[in-house]
């Protein structure tokens, strides 16, 4: 039965590959990547094997340790990427919980991610080989480091599913990870400044404590073989075996609970009145409005392009790039206005609906960039105040606020036409925003980079004349743009609203039976 579920992954990932080109070209580009890490690790384990036994120790449980610490929480944080042997869908099969435990975990493997961490982590004991005793404490410890990161990883998620099934938890969790990733940058430039404070000193006792935690443990077993430490080395060896035990235990019952009682995603919601039905006039337009307000609020989707509006500056102002920061007025505006290209598409079947009454498509144009205008104008100003007080650049200020509404009113126009054309599969709400959509092709991606073409070429004499007022330091040009985005920007707008509406009349059908038959 372990063998087959082993099997079982492979087959499934063969067939995932069958279906999709751009499937095979992500585990093209994954294997790749795998190798580049690979081949570092590779270049570094030898280098390491020549130095100090203190140094070996240092490097080894440090990036041992944040290896288990990656197994353990990034799949609490990407739900939804790989979940092609959930134990859920085992309910209905006598599969026995032994096998089912550990068949999961050596599935675990299958994949790029189980692979280079494999071979990682057993090319740690190379790292000893001029100590042979400390080399086999090495192995030992390197099989029990990859046993904490795949049990581990399974127990947390486990564990935590009855959490991460609410809805809720997943949104915000999903925002989370997007202003981290977002942040990368500053948080690596951050931890780089906290090592170098802490100096060799401070580092060495940092890997002191980690030696003896369920992170570090199995990596510090043959650094004290090495050392001659025997005592240190078994306690050790003690600390990473329990780890995994534990990890284990935890896993068999989070399991067993899973498979009586099978968490289910929750939809739940409280009803509170008519929410913002009750706060957009009684009209087909108004009500399409409210609706996409409530999404807006609600639907983490569209939350995501508000989320980053400050993570640009912030990313900007942290880098140092203050040169930059002026631009991200212009791309807020560009952002919030094409995050509605995929409106029809985040709709999905419940589309019917729009058809069903009927709604005209100029009425259903005209709600959903209500809504999307405000905020993005709000948002648009406000970055725009923000980046040029900051920068001590406020005389560039009309200029600022020109280009974008400038742009954020294209970009809405734009998106009015591209969503009444094109659909795609989409996250579902709840989604893990990192998952990708079986069946997201050429036309997805032609209409997004075409589409947000044409809108830099509509609204390139305003970026110009932004451009040219903050060069030349013209209050006049300034002003100029100003009055150029709001009047050219607002005729596209219209425009995109009214062609939108026509495409439309005339498609909607057809974008709802392909709505249909995404998988």
């Amino acid at each position: 039965m372990v063998g087959h579920l082993v099997r079982l992954k492979l087959t499934l990932l063969r067939n995932g590959l069958r279906r999709s080109v751009w499937q095979v070209l992500g585990l093209v580009a994954a294997g790749l990547y795998g190798l580049v890490l690979l081949g570092l690790a590779a270049v570094g384990l030898v280098a390491l094997s020549v130095q100090d036994a203190a140094l070996r120790e240092t490097v080894l449980v440090l990036l041992g340790s944040a290896l288990v610490l990656g197994w353990w929480v990034v799949p609490l944080v990407a739900f939804g990427v790989d979940a092609t042997l959930d134990p859920r869908r085992f309910v209905t099969y006598a599969v026995p919980r032994r096998d089912l435990l550990v068949g999961l975990t050596l599935a675990g493997l299958v994949g790029v991610p189980g692979v280079v961490t494999a071979l990682v982590a057993l090319g740690t004991a190379g790292v000893w080989m001029r100590e042979p005793l400390a080399a086999l404490a090495g192995a030992v410890g390197a099989v029990l480091g990859l046993a904490t990161c795949l049990v581990g990883a399974r127990a947390a998620t486990a564990a935590l599913a009855p959490v991460i099934a609410r809805r809720r938890v997943r949104e915000l969790v999903a925002v989370a990870a997007v202003l981290l990733l977002a942040l990368t940058g500053p948080i690596l430039g951050g931890l780089t400044s906290g090592v170098a404070a802490l100096g060799e000193g401070g580092l060495r006792r940092v890997v002191d404590v980690l030696a003896w935690t369920p992170l570090g443990a199995a990596w510090a077993v043959a650094p004290a073989v090495a050392a001659g430490d025997v005592g240190a080395a078994v306690l050790r060896l003690v600390v990473a075996a329990a780890t995994v035990a534990l990890a284990y235990v935890v896993w068999d019952r989070a399991l067993t609970r899973t498979l009586v009682q099978p968490v289910a995603a929750s939809h739940e919601v409280k009803a509170r009145g008519l929410g913002w039905f009750g706060r957009f006039p009684a009209t087909p337009s108004g009500a399409i409005a409210a609706r996409a307000a409530t999404y807006w609020l609600r639907d983490p989707r569209y939350a995501m392009a508000v989320a980053i509006v400050p993570i640009l500056p912030l990313v900007l102002a942290f880098s140092g790039a203050d040169g930059l920061l002026l631009a991200c007025g212009p791309l807020t505006g560009v952002l919030v206005g094409w995050s509605v290209s995929a409106d029809v598409a985040y709709d999905g079947t419940a589309f019917w609906t729009h058809l069903a009454a009927p709604v005209r498509g100029l009425v259903d144009r005209r709600g959903r960039v209500v809504v999307a205008g405000t905020l993005g104008a709000a948002a648009t100003v406000a970055v725009s105040v923000g980046t040029a007080a900051y920068a001590g650049a406020t005389q560039h200020l009309p200029a600022l606020l020109g280009v974008g509404l400038g742009l954020l009113l294209t970009s809405l126009g734009g998106a009015s036409v591209v969503s009444a054309m094109v659909v795609y599969p989409v996250q579902q709400p709840g989604d893990n925003p990192f998952s990708t959509k079986q069946g997201v092709g050429a036309a997805a991606f032609t209409s997004q980079v075409v589409g947000s073409t044409v809108v830099l070429l509509l609204a390139s004499p305003t970026i110009v004349l932004g451009v040219l007022a903050v060069v030349r330091d013209s209050a006049v040009l300034g002003w100029a743009t100003l009055a150029v985005g709001l009047l050219l920007g607002g005729a596209l707008l219209v425009a995109g609203v009214v062609l939108g509406g026509r495409v439309l009349d005339r498609t909607g059908p057809d974008l709802l039976g392909r709505m249909r038959a995404f998988p």
